[in-house]
């Protein structure tokens, strides 16, 4: 287990074998408690990968998990959302300390159902790890009081009506989430506003040097490793906050540099084309046209 390569689990039986857990009671999902967790591995995986989902709830644990480069000490009770295939670790001591409840679902209960398709919708499970739901009481009780129904139902005698509802419980619990993500994009102004501070800076820099004309315009990857967030936690506060897209804002800097360049000096368009990163004309124009509703050449001209 020590070395480099990710510890892959494939099965909920098998994950459950691996953390000493009792055999889960259905294949496909299952919901433990972390108090049932006492310990891990002497020669824990320096990594782990699930080929299922895992939504958990944790509070006051004496560890610490990395996922997406970043580390998290959950020292409060946090929600975070783990997707099939993503690489994450666990740091602690052999004895854990830790309370709340863990869901997990693999991609075949969700076979045939429209979920399987739009669970893909919920881009928090790409988040980072430090980008962690953080809940209130209320809204604790409530997802956990989900959990707890997804847990009696599927213990309970399977019938034909248990996998329908268990999906139906289970889509509520993933908007119910959505919507406190969208909650805490408002209530965390401070945080989220200087985010918007420093994508401004950082863009400002990016198109105030030579940058444009050797690497062409910035990504959205590029922006969202500067910020050292995932792109589409940056995508969904964005969109929250202003109701843009990271792309949008990105070509918004662009419009505005152009308009400074079109303005300002005497280089011709594919001139500035060129200096603000595009191989063609044609393409600038063509974006600025569906920006401004006006070639580069007749704003120009509208200066004179």
């Amino acid at each position: 287990m020590a070395n480099q390569q990710p510890y892959r689990i494939k099965t909920i039986s098998e994950f459950h074998q691996f953390r000493n857990l009792p055999k889960p009671e259905h294949p496909l999902i299952s919901v433990y408690n972390f108090e049932d967790l006492k310990s891990l591995h002497e020669d824990e995986p320096k990594s782990l990968m699930l080929d299922f989902y895992s939504i958990a709830l944790k509070r006051n644990v004496n560890a610490k998990m990395k996922y997406g480069q970043q580390e998290y000490d959950f020292d409060d009770g946090v929600m975070i959302f783990i997707s099939p295939g993503q690489v994450f670790s666990i740091h602690a001591n052999a004895q854990l300390q830790h309370s709340g409840w863990s869901l997990l679902v693999h991609p075949d209960f969700l076979w045939n159902t429209p979920l399987a398709k739009t669970i893909k919708k919920y881009e928090y499970f790409d988040y980072s790890v430090h980008e962690a739901l953080l809940l209130s009481d209320k809204e604790e009780n409530i997802v956990t009081g989900i959990a707890k129904n997804i847990d009696q139902e599927y213990r309970s005698n399977i019938d034909h009506f248990s996998q329908d509802i268990i999906i139906a419980q289970l889509e509520v619990l993933l908007n119910y989430c959505e919507r406190f993500y969208h909650r805490q994009f408002l209530t965390r102004k401070i945080t989220n506003h200087k985010i918007l501070d420093r994508l401004e800076d950082i863009l400002n820099d990016y198109f105030n040097s030579d940058a444009l004309s050797k690497k062409g315009l910035p990504t959205v990857q590029y922006i969202a490793e500067t910020l050292n967030i995932s792109p589409n936690y940056l995508s969904s506060l964005l969109k929250v906050l202003t109701g843009q897209s990271t792309q949008q804002h990105i070509h918004d800097k662009l419009i505005e540099k152009a308009k400074e360049k079109l303005t300002t000096t005497n280089l011709s368009i594919s001139e500035i084309a060129y200096e603000l990163g595009f191989e063609h004309s044609q393409s600038f124009s063509k974006l600025f046209k569906s920006k401004i509703n006006i070639s580069p050449l007749e704003f120009r001209q509208s200066f004179n």
